[in-house]
């Protein structure tokens, strides 16, 4: 079954074209199955790129998704038009008595700023918190991973001396996982941070596990098994074009960058790139969402309530 977007959104056509199954209202409404409710709390600042990037990968399961845009009640995008997000984002004050099956949290350009020293970090801890009674399971990404880290477990970032840019590659540290299920057992993925989170500050009876680790840019995907949460600090997410558009940007800007590693061929930044992480992140997306349709109760009202309740119903097709 297709994703569920406003026909309108400009991702639509991009998706359209790219053969991503597509559902309008009319056709959700005829369908008898309840779909899997998922929010994206969108905190890059293009946000137009990062909408088209999550429902190309979220629209790629085979069941019913209803994509909701989420945005901070507290901060104004200065990169997006007011009427897009007018148009197609609601704010969390708006949202915050419904509930949702999933919630994927972005990366943020205020990764350098002390968590505190955030403008909105104040409404994001809220969020954090809501996702405890309204969420059944949050994805979160770079700096929303690093952020959500530091406000559930204290959990650290540090500085880097220099970007961690490129493409590298990463090892499958549990085969067995069911969000792992189908990957190699090394493959690449892009990074594009300042700043990292190391292992040695993970709380030890925190239950979080290290699911995808690598040599040279360090931790990757934890999970929190109990409390259902993903933490991802790279860029899986991303196209073939993003790491070089953000290259170019610093650069003409005239901004300390590197070449991204093992992106260019013969690093060469006019030459295309060639998309190496395409297929994996599809398949931990669609894992994710898999995982989600399995552990979901049937009705969204009972989302928060498996401390009271016992294992929820199982999600019914």
């Amino acid at each position: 079954m297709p994703i569920k977007i406003p026909n309108d959104l400009p991702a639509h056509a991009t998706l359209e074209a790219e053969g991503v199954m597509l559902m309008t209202e009319d056709d959700a409404i005829r369908q008898d199955v309840r779909p899997l409710r998922i929010a994206l709390l969108n905190l890059m600042p293009n946000k137009e790129r990062t909408e088209t990037q999550i429902a190309r990968l979220v629209g790629a399961t085979p069941l019913q998704v209803e994509l909701s845009l989420m945005s901070l009640s507290s901060h104004t995008p200065k990169n997006t038009p007011a009427e897009h997000m007018l148009a197609f984002y609601r704010p969390w004050d708006v949202v915050r008595e419904e509930k949702f099956d999933g919630l994927i949290v972005t990366g943020a350009p205020v990764e350098l700023l002390d968590f505190e020293l955030v403008t909105y970090w104040r409404e994001l801890s809220k969020i954090f918190e809501w996702t405890r009674s309204n969420v059944h399971s949050t994805f979160a990404i770079c700096w929303g991973a690093q952020a959500a880290l530091y406000h559930f477990y204290g959990v650290p970032k540090y500085s880097l001396d220099q970007k961690a840019f490129g493409v590298f590659r990463h090892k499958n540290l549990k085969p067995s996982s069911p969000y792992l299920r189908g990957f190699s057992d090394d493959f690449s993925i892009p990074v594009s941070r300042w700043t990292e989170n190391r292992r040695e500050d993970l709380p030890k009876s925190s239950g979080l596990e290290v699911l995808m680790e690598s040599e040279e840019a360090g931790l990757c995907l934890l999970q929190d098994a109990e409390k259902r949460s993903l933490y991802m600090f790279n860029h899986i997410e991303y196209d073939s074009r993003s790491l070089g558009e953000e290259y170019w940007r610093d650069r003409n800007a005239g901004k300390p960058i590197h070449l991204p590693k093992n992106y260019y061929p013969n690093d060469d930044p006019h030459a295309a790139p060639e998309n190496r992480w395409r297929s994996h992140a599809h398949l931990l997306f669609g894992n994710w969402i898999n995982e989600v349709y399995q552990t979901a109760p049937f009705d969204v009202r009972d989302i928060g309530r498996r401390s009271v309740m016992g294992d929820p119903i199982r999600h019914a097709s």
